[in-house]
């Protein structure tokens, strides 16, 4: 087999938060589709870095009384240190603040220059002039304009749903200082991404870089009318780096954040030797992005125009994952479900998490749910009761003997684990980590069957059978060690430990596939514990009490806690419209996804009529619906369909609407459901149905 050459990235983790479970899904998933590659003899480099720049650090930095240095210094410690608690093993772990990523930083401005796709404007924001800083929406609050109410953020209102701009809020105020903020205008730099409309089109829509369904949402979300140009500047104060040919402005954390993953290559390649160019410039070297969706949108439409602008390799494929929820529902604060990586790692085994995440992890953008009732179930059943029980029920009785000089006849047992290898390496391939699990547990059944079979505790107390004995558990001992070989990439200490009890440490995939004969067994060493379920309650309970006494010293909606369904990888800016700082959904129309029979039957569909419609002036899709669903329940939800309806035409409609969907906030309000419509969206996206009830029905009236 050829060995393949593979450059991975995990997307950066913001300097500006812990990491928590909810980061640790997407890490986690790339750790073990890298130690996958390397098992296989594949050369494999993983590099990722902390993303250090924007307001949100800046602002931090200052309240802590500190330097930003100093801040994302000691950040990048303890992110170090969470991730190595859990097992994962970068090649090389940067920052976006070093000189190599600023150096890069102009040699992509410079291309971009040079290829034409800069352009500049001025624009007016808002100015706080005590924190002397550009202020993004949601660092503004005030009156709603419509109705009144206290204390609401710069684009819309929680309570009555209004949209409206910031300078229209009534007794505005800035979220840092308080201060009255003042309407500036300043010069912006921007990427005319339109100029590269139809690169994207032919490279997101074809080969394989992307999942089906990720490349069906561009192409419809965004592909399908002219792109917005991107702003990759912020004028002083910012912390960031500075463009050389625009004094006082900044390049954009989302501009340099990317150029990190280079930056972090390069500097492994000076520790080993090695030159940039063959790894970021080479046809031959495969370019793997690992990212959560909320920040799908940068890596497959800007990302690859700045790449192809500087003439640096584009990705060979693009893996993306769902957010993470606990016990099916959004980590909570409150709850004690927001629990930081160090918490975990008080109260649990890094092991469990990496294997019940993997048992989750499919190639489809569905997210995960940590129901910890099912984890705890997983763990004693699977790694304890399945794995870990092959070698503690046959382990001692060959401690003196070792195993037999030949393998025995087992029945063909050996044979079928080591045939099944492929099938296995498939699925990891793939990232089908979730049939990669359910493959290897069936054939554990198998083999504590073999095991239940043959009785070997039985037959050891008469001596007259120690070879016979011994040959049941020269079979047991070595479908365990082919099991800990597939394994390996999951659980690589449980790997670490087969490879001791059995005398050859577990270095290959290839070590599944011949059986180990006439070696000593050491002496057993204990491999997997049960889930004790009150350490459970006691992590839950600490991360409720911890982050409910920690004194807020981040701002709003910066740190990877304001969006705490996140899975990882969130820079300040995952998935925001605008190109300002902070998190905000991709936009109005989900990803679209397969499920289960058993996922379609949880979701509810109600009848329900239109009782107002508007337009959402900010939005070039959306529409505003209030619906009723009988009585007094009322919904308010956006919807892209305004190219197709009239919203005069709308009022009094019947309509289907999801009516359990969890509330969405967007940047023009709250959305509470989502409303039913079908067609293919035709040449300009006019060709929407709204789907109907039969006559008949009335609002409230379930669909079935």
């Amino acid at each position: 087999m050829t060995q393949r050459r593979l450059l991975v990235t995990a997307a950066l983790p913001y300097a500006n938060g812990d990491i928590h479970i909810g980061h640790l899904v997407e890490y986690i998933q790339t750790d073990i589709w890298v130690r996958f590659q390397k098992l296989c003899g594949n050369r494999c480099v993983f590099v990722c870095a902390d993303d250090t720049h924007g307001t949100a650090i800046m602002l931090r930095a200052r309240q802590e009384k500190r330097s930003e240095t100093a801040l994302i210094d000691d950040m990048r410690t303890k992110h170090v240190a969470d991730f190595a608690g859990f097992g994962i093993e970068f090649d090389n772990y940067g920052s976006t603040h070093c000189d190599e990523n600023r150096a890069l930083c102009a040699e992509f401005w410079a291309a971009i220059r040079k290829a034409g796709l800069v352009s500049e404007r001025q624009i007016e924001q808002l100015y706080d002039p005590v924190e002397q800083t550009f202020l993004a929406d949601r660092f503004v609050k005030g009156k709603c304009p419509k109705c009144g109410t206290p204390d609401q953020y710069g684009d819309n209102c929680e309570k009555c749903f209004s949209t409206y701009s910031a300078t229209d809020l009534v007794d505005a105020y800035s979220v840092f200082s308080g201060a009255k903020p003042e309407l500036r205008p300043s010069t912006h730099w921007f990427i005319r991404t339109e100029d590269e409309h139809a690169f994207l089109a032919d490279w997101t829509q074809t080969g394989d870089h992307l999942h089906p369904d990720v490349a069906g949402w561009l192409a419809s979300a965004f592909l399908s009318e002219a792109l917005h140009d991107w702003d990759v500047s912020r004028p002083a104060k910012y912390f960031g780096f500075e463009i050389p040919d625009a004094p006082g402005n900044y390049w954009y954390v989302w501009f340099d954040a990317p150029i990190g993953y280079i930056a972090s290559t390069h500097q492994w390649c000076k520790a080993h030797g090695e030159k940039l160019e063959d790894w970021w410039r080479n046809p031959s070297v495969e370019v793997h992005h690992f990212i959560g969706k909320d920040i799908t949108r940068f890596h497959t439409l800007f990302w690859p125009v700045m790449l192809k602008a500087a003439g640096y390799s584009l990705p060979t494929k693009i893996h993306i994952h769902g957010f993470l929820t606990v016990d099916g529902e959004k980590m909570s604060k409150s709850k004690g479900t927001f629990v930081r990586a160090t918490t975990y790692l008080k109260h649990l085994d890094p092991q469990w998490l990496r294997y019940f995440y993997a048992t989750k992890l499919t190639p489809k953008l569905d997210n995960l749910d940590l129901n910890l009732t099912e984890f705890a179930d997983k763990i004693d059943v699977d790694l304890v009761g399945k794995i870990a029980n092959l070698a503690s029920r046959t382990a001692n009785f060959v401690q003196a003997s070792g195993l037999s000089a030949k393998y025995p006849d087992d029945g063909g047992l050996f044979a079928d684990v080591a045939a099944a290898g492929a099938e296995i390496a498939k699925a990891y391939e793939a990232c089908d980590f979730n049939l990669a699990m359910r493959t290897i547990m069936l054939l554990a059944d198998r083999a504590n069957k073999y095991v239940n079979d043959t009785t070997p505790w039985k037959l050891n107390k008469d001596p007259a059978n120690a070879a016979q004995v011994q040959d049941i558990c020269t079979v047991v001992l070595n479908v365990f060690r082919q099991l800990a070989t597939y394994l390996a990439p999951v659980l690589p200490k449980l790997a670490a430990d087969a490879g001791a009890l059995l005398n050859e440490p577990i270095t290959s995939w290839n070590q599944s596939q011949t059986p180990l004969v006439g070696t000593p067994v050491a002496k057993f060493q204990h491999l997997m514990n049960r889930v004790d379920r009150k350490r459970i309650e006691a992590m839950i309970e600490e991360s409720r009490d911890d982050l409910a006494a920690k004194p807020k010293t981040e701002a709003p909606g910066t740190s990877p806690a304001a969006d705490i369904t996140s899975a990882a990888g969130a820079s300040p800016a995952a998935g925001t419209s605008q190109w300002n700082d902070g998190p905000e959904p991709l936009a109005a129309e989900p990803l679209a996804l397969t499920c289960s029979i058993d996922d379609f039957t949880k979701i509810d569909l109600r009848v329900a009529r239109i009782i107002a419609a508007e337009h959402v002036p900010e939005a070039k899709k959306l529409l505003r619906l209030t619906l009723s669903l009988g009585g007094e329940e009322k919904r308010n939800v956006f919807a892209g369909i305004k190219s197709a309806y009239k919203p005069e035409d709308l009022v009094g409609r019947l309509i289907i609407c999801v009516a359990n969907l969890a509330p969405r906030q967007m940047k023009f309000g709250l959305s509470e459901g989502m409303v039913a419509a079908a067609g293919g969206g035709g040449p300009e996206g006019k060709e929407i149905y709204l789907l109907e009830p039969d006559s008949g029905a009335k609002p409230g009236h379930r669909v079935h």
